[in-house]
């Protein structure tokens, strides 16, 4: 089983150092050495589909995840939202 969820481009501005990333956000069961389901964050450069890194994330390391964003966002002034 394979879902995405989510998919967008960063917001850094094209130049010539370095191209538009793109990331995405899904789930998955199908990594026979995980055993059961992931969530997959899939970081790529745009126009490069599959040359980009897949983390395959246990739930526990996918809520360290979002509570790092969320911290990044309070110190940035912004609210983390739910």
């Amino acid at each position: 089983m394979r879902r995405s969820i989510d998919d967008a481009t960063d917001d850094h501005p094209a130049d010539e150092d370095r191209g538009p990333a793109s990331w995405m956000v899904g789930m998955a069961d199908d990594c026979d050495s995980c055993g059961d389901l992931r969530v997959v964050l899939t970081l790529e450069e745009v126009g490069q589909a599959g040359a980009g890194l897949a983390a395959h994330l246990a739930p526990a390391t996918a809520r360290r995840l979002r509570a790092a964003v969320a911290a990044a966002l309070r110190e940035l002034g912004e609210d983390p939202g739910p």
